[in-house]
């Protein structure tokens, strides 16, 4: 206690030890049948930085690796894991819960795109059932004997993120982000509205770095010089990934095949995912 103390909490200014409580805890179990060890969390702070590749292809790799995978959609009015799986079948449900839909290799995903009469039949919500239908896919869903589970969140620190955060126990996120200088900035916001949680965050992944000249192999910055390792060192955070521009890679995901792609590029982010267990 300090020595200035009042002994009068409503008027004191002082920070003693007997006033400090620790912050409520709103996390909430999953479904009593769910077995998940980790939760991880993709997020940006803006869109159209691949960010949902990016889940989908992290859950291919540790799939690969041996490891049970799964994907929440958590971006339930820009709803893409779906496709990038080629998965169109409706999720199951029954007494017990809702079940999610497996894509070929073994890859448990839900999605709102899962559950919709159509699947191009929009989404037209307000933020507080947005973030209820998250909260729901985490309790309601049936997630059984899942190593990692990757939330692919929509960009931005709103309330789905701000939910996410607050209701699961998330191990660990990864910030998705493209070269621009803007960048700098928009990724600032993630990683402090992490820390804010106290998520930790694994690292950063810049996706769109480059291209590969056909002819000469040399790669070619689109978007002007990268700064994501100038980003990365002023919040103490490794750059895990540099994404490059693949055509290859792009047909692929329109095709609904991202679980047959080549590549190391994100082999770092999924060793830093690995070390969690």
């Amino acid at each position: 206690m300090s020595e200035n103390c009042t002994h009068n909490c409503e008027t004191c200014g002082q920070n003693c030890a007997s006033r400090q409580q620790a912050p409520a805890d709103f996390r909430e179990p999953p479904h009593e049948l769910s077995s998940i060890k980790k939760v991880i969390g993709v997020v940006s702070g803006k869109g159209g930085v691949g960010k949902s590749m990016t889940s989908a292809m992290l859950a291919v790799l540790m799939n690969r690796r041996g490891h049970r995978t799964g994907v929440l959609d958590a971006d339930i009015t820009g709803p893409s894991i779906p496709r990038l799986f080629g998965l169109h079948e409706r999720a199951r449900a029954d007494e017990l819960g809702l079940y999610p839909v497996r894509t070929r290799t073994g890859i448990d995903v839900i999605s709102v795109n899962l559950l919709l009469d159509h699947e191009s039949d929009p989404v037209v919500w307000r933020g507080p059932v947005i973030a209820g239908a998250v909260k729901q896919f985490w309790q309601e869903v049936i997630w059984k004997d899942v190593d990692f589970l990757f939330v692919d969140m929509p960009p931005g620190t709103g309330d789905v993120p701000l939910t996410v955060f607050q209701t699961l126990p998330v191990d660990g996120i990864i910030v998705v982000a493209s070269p621009q200088e803007l960048v700098s900035l928009i990724v600032s916001k993630a990683v402090k509205m992490a820390n804010m949680m106290n998520i930790p965050v694994l690292g950063l992944v810049e996706n769109m770095s480059y291209v590969l000249c056909p002819d000469c192999g040399r790669k070619l910055e689109i978007f002007g010089e990268s700064h994501v390792a100038e980003t990365a060192a002023a919040f103490g955070v490794p750059v895990l990934a540099r994404m490059p521009i693949d055509p290859a890679l792009a047909r692929q995901a329109d095709l609904g095949v991202i679980e047959s792609f080549e590549g190391d590029w994100l082999d770092g982010a999924a060793d830093a995912v690995e070390k969690l267990l």
